[in-house]
């Protein structure tokens, strides 16, 4: 089967600089403990230093959670994984190509014009305990 969505360009958003576009203060509306915080470490808290956030009240940590990630290195190790997922798809197709010309199933190379007998399954025998 081949994904018909599945396209060679992909993107990983960052979630600092899509909302540094945005209206900065819009966070501090629903996240209290950032009201006190510049406008330019709003999003990227992290890089306020230890006694910065101990004056506006938000230590990274105690008042506020610690990043899940560094995006940095998750969105290159994404796009790496990424990469490899489009290859391997592209290659794939290519084979399901070259088998259909050739008679056989897709991805597996097996010929089917001959005929496989079908295997029945044995019933298992109950265990006494």
């Amino acid at each position: 089967m081949t994904l018909k969505f599945f396209y060679h360009y992909f993107r990983c958003y960052s979630p600092v600089a899509f909302q540094k576009k945005n209206n900065p203060k819009y966070i501090c509306k629903y996240v209290p403990a950032l009201q006190r915080i510049p406008d330019k470490y709003i999003y990227e808290l992290w890089k306020v230093p230890k006694d910065a956030q101990k004056k506006f009240g938000c230590v990274i940590g105690v008042d506020y959670p610690k990043p899940i990630v560094d995006h940095a290195k998750v969105s290159k190790a994404n796009m790496i994984r990424m990469t490899a997922a489009y290859d391997a798809h592209k290659a794939m197709a290519e084979k399901d190509k070259a088998d259909a010309k050739k008679g056989t199933t897709k991805s597996s190379g097996k010929d089917i014009s001959a005929k496989q007998p079908v295997k029945k399954r044995q019933k298992r025998q109950p265990t006494l305990k």
